[in-house]
């Protein structure tokens, strides 16, 4: 089943969503902004990762660039 997210405009938008989700007999999880940055960014990173190691300098050399 899919999931639906809403960012309501302001708290009592808010509140309003969560009773009518009540009401629905809908299950409720708030979380915050950046979680859903974190969840996104991990999955990126598990989308390119190589499993290939690479040296300190190697990075380095990167991050200098």
């Amino acid at each position: 089943m899919e999931v639906l997210v809403i960012e309501p405009k302001s708290e009592d938008d808010l509140q309003l969503l969560i009773e009518l989700a009540k009401k629905l007999g809908s299950k409720i999880a708030t979380i915050e902004k950046e979680e859903i940055e974190d969840a996104a960014l991990h999955s990126l990173m598990k989308k390119v990762k190589t499993g290939e190691k690479v040296s300190r300098s190697t990075i380095m050399k990167k991050l200098g660039a």
